[in-house]
């Protein structure tokens, strides 16, 4: 029987305007259609699993507010179970000021909110959902110190930690080690690792005892790092109309693939194509796969 993903994180309402190019710091431009969509990495990598056929649960909070509520109602109906978020009476929901240019290319600014008030409390009183769990998905849009209590339960309960580094900051030797699969881009491998040669990067993590290092290179694809081997698969040839949580897209795809008992590098390939699918639609939640578009492209792709 398929265990399920347990994901700690953030629930944002990304605020997107579309615009020809983005401003120069101190400039105003004339965007275009300005739209609403469901967001937050946590959220994002929630959805993408329950959306492939993983069952999700989810940690984090939300505001007592309209946007709160918005993103509970959406999360439900693809299937997340929300019962552990909490409603935060004194903190508004987080959103997140995505401006989108004409190659898809996003810039983001994230206003944390109920997501910076997630303690190691939040997630201790949600113990019981780890027993059981297959995965545990984590990003860094909550703080850490809740980061690394959903590590220790996990590692309590026998799941395997799947850790998206992003937003990129520094973390601590201790808190990767625990850490199964990591799943940075090349901007966050570097900040990890202090080194700029992407090899080089995965080589020194690797000596923390990081088992499973996923880098995602965008239009270069993917570097899957187990021990000694190195592999790169190709990304899929698509065209970008929003970039926004392709990668969240990836993450989701690889924790159900794992779940599922595939191996690390046919999860980094569920990954591959869900990121790809994803950048084909605008927004974030609205442009996550389903399993049906996933099977297809991977289907075409052998």
């Amino acid at each position: 029987m398929t265990r399920h993903i347990v994901v700690v994180g953030s629930l944002n309402m990304d605020l997107v305007v579309r615009a020809p190019r983005h401003p120069l710091p101190g400039e105003t431009i004339l965007g275009g259609e300005f739209r609403t969509f469901p967001g937050g990495k946590g959220a994002n990598q929630a959805v993408a699993a329950a959306r492939l056929g993983g069952a999700v649960k989810m940690i984090g909070r939300v505001g007592a507010d309209a946007f709160g509520d918005s993103l509970l109602q959406t999360m439900a109906k693809d299937g997340v179970d929300t019962q552990r978020i909490l409603r935060d009476p004194e903190a508004a929901t987080g959103v997140a000021l995505i401006t989108v240019d004409a190659a898809g290319q996003n810039t983001i600014v994230v206003a944390s909110g109920a997501n910076g008030r997630v303690t190691p409390g939040d997630v201790s009183a949600a113990e019981d959902i780890f027993a059981g769990a297959a995965i545990v998905l984590l990003q860094l849009e909550c703080p850490l110190p809740a980061v690394a209590c959903a590590i220790e339960l996990a590692r309590q309960h026998g799941a395997r930690v799947v850790l998206n580094p992003a937003p990129a900051q520094p973390l601590d030797a201790t808190l990767l080690a625990g850490v199964d699969y990591l799943i940075p881009n090349q901007a966050e491998l570097a900040l990890l690792s202090g080194l700029d040669s992407t090899r080089a990067a995965v080589s020194r993590l690797q000596t923390i005892g990081i088992p499973s290092i996923i880098v995602t290179l965008g239009e270069e694809g993917t570097l899957v790092a187990e021990g000694n081997s190195g592999t790169l698969l190709p990304a899929h040839r698509v065209v970008a109309v929003d970039t926004t949580a392709a990668g969240d897209a990836f993450v989701g795809a690889f924790a159900v693939a794992l779940t599922e008992g595939g191996s690390t590098l046919q999860a980094a390939a569920w990954g591959n194509a869900a990121g790809a699918l994803a950048v084909t639609r605008a927004g974030a939640q609205p442009s996550l796969p389903t399993r049906r578009e996933l099977e297809h492209l991977l289907s075409e792709a052998r």
